[in-house]
């Protein structure tokens, strides 16, 4: 079985509480795009796990995906796999694609071998390995709040649009993106900002980590600015960096720096 974990994005990203247990509680809008990683997963006498593409740093027993398989092993005596992931979507570049992997082999361990699971029974599952990793089960547009957990359905809409993607190649560590920030809620609600049209979104609705970022990395900042003097209609970093998008009404020809990775498709 071959399926293809995409990544997200972040339409507002606020941190407005830092929490007894050191998570922050945020306010965001999770919404699906194109760009997707290749997860491959067959029956065989042995388990196995390998990865091509992008590099995964760490032990691969600790990527996501192993450790989803063995959690649905242990609970329904499953047979071994044999799993191969191609890793396209960036690491550390706030478009999540690490959880989205992780959601992805459970919805395929579920359909190859009928285990009939519930949406909401592998959202607990998933959960239990990352904040992020239960969105992409339904992998639809949800406002979210909580530690990222937290979901409730949208009217948001942006279909047909288009989007591009920038990764400048630029690894910024959690702990350098919250170094800066300073939790407090928003001047406005990112959820009224968002049912609204995306007209009203520029200068409104706001990731904080690019207050916290772009006075170190200019180059985000130029990059965001570079945008919207191509006619994006609204732009901002995902999640904490470094990743800048731009939604436009139509496909517009964009020039960067070849060194950059990027990604352009519509939105669903």
């Amino acid at each position: 079985m071959i399926v293809f974990p995409n990544a997200k994005i972040n339409l507002g990203l606020n941190i407005t509480e830092k929490r007894p247990d050191g998570y922050h509680n945020i306010l965001s809008c999770f919404y699906p795009v194109g760009w997707s990683d290749i997860f491959e997963i067959v029956p065989s006498n042995d388990f196995s796990f390998q990865s091509t593409g992008i590099e995964i740093p760490g032990d691969p027993d600790t990527n996501l995906v192993v450790k989803a398989f063995h959690m649905l092993k242990k609970k329904y005596k499953l047979p071994n796999v044999s799993i191969h992931l191609h890793k396209i979507i960036p690491i550390g570049a706030g478009l999540g694609g690490g959880s989205s992997d992780c959601a992805f082999a459970f919805k395929a361990l579920n359909e190859l071998f009928e285990l009939n699971l519930s949406s909401k029974k592998m959202q607990d599952y998933a959960q239990s390995l990352g904040s992020d990793c239960p969105f992409f089960i339904e992998n639809k547009p949800l406002l979210v709040s909580g530690i990222g957990n937290q979901f409730k359905e949208t009217n948001l809409n942006l279909a047909g649009k288009y989007i591009t993607l920038i990764y400048p190649n630029l690894h910024i560590s959690t702990k350098e993106a919250y170094a800066g920030i300073i939790p407090q809620q928003p001047e406005n609600d990112p959820f009224t900002l968002l049912e609204n049209t995306i007209d009203n979104w520029k200068g409104n609705l706001y990731n904080d980590f690019e207050n916290s970022l772009f006075p170190f990395h200019s180059s985000l900042e130029k990059l965001k600015n570079d945008l919207y003097d191509k006619g994006a209609i609204y732009t901002s970093m995902t999640g904490s960096g470094s990743t800048i998008f731009g939604i436009f009404e139509e496909k517009v020809n964009l020039s960067f720096n070849p060194q950059f990775t990027i990604w352009e498709g519509v939105l669903k």
